[in-house]
């Protein structure tokens, strides 16, 4: 089985320091807390950004300022988000693209996200992809649905999108797909051969389902953007226990974790 790429998303649009104190917000503290990770295995770093006082933005100047911070303290994958903050428009969230970072997500379908709407119609997928290849930057599916796969595949045929591709399965957000396994194998199921993916389990979905990805050769996505507790009950430290919580949990069961390096072969990056 090829070794676990362990992704840490730092902090969400949504996650606050009002829900756990230990969410970091500059860039400065986006960059202690993603060497933090990678000290522990994390290869790929989700990125989200926030104004001081945690208000979401997609701010280039911030994304580039936290992207240098963090180049500087690791040699991860620094992966931006284009998902940003529901609400936001196209032209916000495709902003930090021109950054040219090794790799962006791009998710392929419109999902309710709790009260909310995360609104990617296909004029957006289709941007988005568009200027991901114009830039040489490797897309992330996020895939909040299953149906999401059947849209990613299908920008593939239009040639907006290159295989092989990397999935992530964002499982448990209320309006989207659960977090039980046999959603999990569905999914896992419906990909083509050839192709990789991970899983980001919202919550208290977070450790089962990187258990099971562990197990099934997909691999991990762990942090405070998708879940605040280490226990019910018990607030996360850190990004970085969270991490180590995963990559402990593979090498018990003989799956080495990835180096950043090794996580560019696996996800041909390279």
């Amino acid at each position: 089985m090829e070794k676990l790429i362990i992704t840490c998303a730092l902090k969400g649009a949504e996650t606050t320091r009002d829900s756990n104190p230990n969410v970091p917000y500059t860039p400065e503290e986006l960059a202690v807390a993603a060497e933090e990770a990678c000290v522990e295995g994390a290869s790929i770093i989700h990125l989200h950004v926030c104004q001081d006082d945690g208000t979401p933005t997609m701010d280039p100047a911030i994304y580039e300022k936290a992207h240098d911070l963090i180049k500087k303290r690791t040699d991860a994958i620094v992966q931006f988000s284009t998902g940003g903050a529901v609400g936001m428009s196209l032209e916000e969230r495709a902003a930090p693209l021109d950054l040219k970072p090794e790799m962006a997500t791009l998710t392929t379908g419109t999902v309710n996200f709790g009260r909310e709407v995360f609104y990617n119609p296909a004029q957006y997928m289709e941007t988005l992809a568009r200027k991901m290849a114009e830039l040489d930057i490797k897309p992330e599916i996020e895939v909040f649905d299953a149906g999401m796969i059947k849209n990613a595949l299908f920008l593939v045929k239009r040639g907006l999108l290159e295989m092989p591709l990397h999935f992530d399965f964002v499982m448990g957000v209320p309006g989207g797909i659960g977090g039980s396994a046999a959603e999990l194998n569905f999914l896992a199921g419906m990909i083509p051969e050839g192709t990789t993916w991970s899983v980001a389990g919202i919550g208290r979905h977070e450790t089962t389902l990187g258990t099971m990805a562990i197990a099934m050769g997909g691999h991990v996505r762990v942090g405070f953007e998708d879940n605040i507790y280490y226990h019910r009950g018990v607030l996360a430290e850190s990004n970085a226990q969270l991490v180590a919580r995963m990559a402990r949990i593979s090498r018990e069961i003989g799956r080495e974790v990835a180096t950043p390096e090794e996580a560019r072969e696996i996800l041909k990056m390279k």
